[in-house]
């Protein structure tokens, strides 16, 4: 049994991850389109453009993880490492030198290009810490709903104190009260990493003289019929997720025509999902984990299609669709964070060979992927309606915007709910996997 005191230094590693993660998903496509003053269709291609230098950064920083040993271990060590150099380059990604729009773009490009690199460098290493803590199946699931619990307290934080904080230190410069309340942030970010390297330890270890190369890597990550699964899963929910998040703000302030009550709006949501997150760990141990997520997905759905036929003026039901599908769909982020983790050991029994930092280092790239897609779209898609920053919208960009917020979400929970439907590490397969690993 893990201690609470260890699952809650864990869960600090991923409040300080969504101190960014959450600021991008939220507020990065906001601030580039109206504050930095850079097109919505050249935000959304940088988003996929870096997609590119992840698919080389993202499995070397895997490979790399698993090859390190240190007296920490091999995963622990990054926290230490890399937690100043994310907290100076996350300010300058929302930093605003007074430059031409070419030289903006330019800027936005390399800062953004260095944040996702730094991010990979921390966060790879982060969560496949999650899958060394403990090799039993329950304490994974409540280790992960610890981490979201916690996570999502990074996100309440942004959601709740970025535009206050912005408004407090920009005193009507608003690109002044970006970069310094991300600087507040980031700087919480930094000592919480620290808490989260000093609070945890790695208990499971790759079996001896594994004689691993990059290239068997690949090989025995494609062996690995489970992750192909997962990873095709990561994209559509994390493209859907992204999309709806980072149009949230437009929505409450062009469809509902409510801006001052934007962050109400999202930090009500993050409470949604604050609860879901916490709900993971006694859902898990009732019913089936496969079955539960896939459940999860058709929910999730359903409740975006149903917000589709609110009306701008039915705001209180849109304030509620918008907080129960939070809460819906992120009862299943631990139970997915738990799969990769008995993905790592039906890796291992299938091939002999343990590869945690490689897994985790792939899922999150395609995590990354779908990330990226979902901003891409996003600035993509109000690009297609109209969207004119700071002005009044018209019919056609609001209508835009509502189906861009809804339908297109729902899209992506149905199409993770069919794929995982081939996954077959269902709660009794898992038993299996980690007695004949552990014999």
């Amino acid at each position: 049994m893990i201690s609470v005191k260890e699952k809650i230094a864990y869960g600090l590693g991923d409040t300080a991850s969504n101190i960014v993660f959450q600021t991008v998903m939220l507020f990065l496509t906001f601030f580039y389109t109206d504050i930095f003053g850079i097109s919505p269709a050249f935000v959304g291609t940088m988003f996929l453009a870096v997609r590119f230098i992840d698919a080389i950064t993202d499995p070397l920083m895997g490979a790399l993880t698993d090859r390190t040993e240190t007296k920490w271990g091999k995963f622990r060590p990054y926290l230490m490492w890399f937690a100043l150099p994310f907290g100076l380059i996350s300010v300058l990604a929302f930093t605003t030198p007074d430059l031409a729009e070419e030289g903006k773009m330019i800027y936005a490009f390399v800062t953004y290009t260095a944040l996702m690199m730094v991010y990979t460098a921390i966060n790879i290493p982060y969560c496949a810490l999650g899958g060394v803590l403990t090799a039993d199946p329950k304490e994974r699931v409540s280790v992960q709903s610890y981490r979201f619990v916690f996570a999502m307290i990074g996100g309440l934080m942004v959601s709740g104190l970025t535009l206050p904080l912005v408004e407090y230190f920009g005193q009507g410069d608003q690109a002044k009260g970006y970069q310094l309340t991300i600087a507040a942030m980031s700087a919480l970010g930094v000592v919480m990493f620290i808490l989260c390297f000093l609070g945890t330890k790695e208990r499971l270890h790759p079996p001896k003289d594994q004689n691993l190369s990059f290239k068997r890597d690949f090989k025995l990550l494609w062996q690995n019929d489970q992750w192909r699964i997962l990873s095709i899963a990561a994209i559509w929910l994390l493209s859907g997720m992204v999309l709806k998040t980072s149009l949230a703000i437009y929505y409450v302030k062009y469809y509902l025509h409510m801006p001052d009550s934007i962050t109400l709006f999202i930090t009500l949501g993050m409470i949604g999902n604050i609860f879901g997150c916490i709900l993971a760990e006694p859902l898990a141990k009732r019913v089936c984990k496969v079955k539960a997520y896939i459940t999860i997905q058709f929910i999730a759905a359903a409740l975006c299609i149903a917000a589709y036929f609110v009306s701008g003026d039915q705001v209180e039901l849109a304030f509620a669709l918008f907080i129960v599908w939070g809460f819906t769909f992120n009862m299943g982020t631990p139970l997915l964070w738990a799969k990769m983790a008995d993905v790592v050991d039906y890796g291992q029994f299938k091939t002999g060979v343990r590869i945690t930092g490689m897994i985790y280092s792939s899922v999150i790239f395609f995590i990354k992927l779908g990330v990226a897609i979902g901003g891409a779209a996003a600035g993509w898609l109000l690009a297609l309606y109209g969207y004119q920053a700071d002005v009044e919208q018209t019919q056609a960009t609001q209508q835009g915007i509502l189906i861009s917020f809804t339908i297109y979400p729902a899209v992506g929970s149905i199409i993770v709910a069919i794929v995982m439907k081939w996954y077959k590490l269902d709660n009794e397969q898992v038993e299996k996997v980690h007695a004949a690993i552990t014999q």
